[in-house]
């Protein structure tokens, strides 16, 4: 009777590890996004996008949006230069939106902002009614239908909040919706310091 080899009997360390290794991953980023999870406030996600220039695209306006008797602008990123802008991306279809509509229209009121809408994938008539039903906070509102304006923006989901400085610039990103909350212990600081910069 022959003998077996060791080798055939049990695995080689080598192959016991490269079988291991994708579970050892899969483990790794589970804990990972635990922790990240875990952490603190979801809306502080980070942006590749703070401290660069906000996104240079133009956005046509949404149509049939009246204000005294003119046309609301669309998006023109030339409107950023000299004034601290708080840019929503928003859509009627978004339930967030609905909560944080009215905290919009209050913080339109501070004149030393402008707040600037990316309609973001929406019918027009849905919309015009979104903001006839809860009044239009923004300066301009700028028409997103395909999505890739907010790509380039680095949008995740609908609604986002940027604080854009005076020379242009993503200084802030508030993932989720304005609520009361946040205004106060979030959103204010980001803007009080975006003013001061540029003051």
């Amino acid at each position: 009777m022959s003998e077996q080899s060791p080798s055939s009997t049990a695995p080689a360390p080598r192959r016991t590890f490269l079988v291991a290794l994708p579970l050892f991953a899969f483990l790794a980023v589970a804990v990972l996004f635990w922790v990240r999870l875990g952490s603190g406030d979801p809306s502080r996600i980070p942006s590749a996008l703070i401290g660069r220039p906000a996104p240079q695209t133009a956005l046509p306006p949404l149509e049939g949006l009246i204000e005294k008797g003119a046309q609301v602008p669309g998006l023109d990123p030339v409107a950023f230069k000299g004034k601290v802008s708080l840019v929503n991306v928003w859509a009627s279809w978004c339930i967030p939106c609905h909560d944080e509509a009215p905290l919009l229209t209050e913080l339109a009121k501070d004149t030393r902002l402008q707040i600037i809408g990316i309609n973001y994938k929406d019918a027009p008539d849905n919309a015009r009614r979104f903001l006839g039903r809860y009044g239009n906070p923004f300066s301009r509102v700028g028409v997103d239908g395909n999505g890739r304006a907010s790509i380039e923006w680095g949008v995740y989901g609908v609604p986002e909040t940027f604080v854009v400085g005076r020379e242009g610039t993503i200084v802030y990103k508030l993932v989720g919706p304005v609520t009361r909350e946040n205004i106060p212990g979030v959103l204010m600081p980001e803007i009080e310091k975006a003013l001061k910069a540029g003051s």
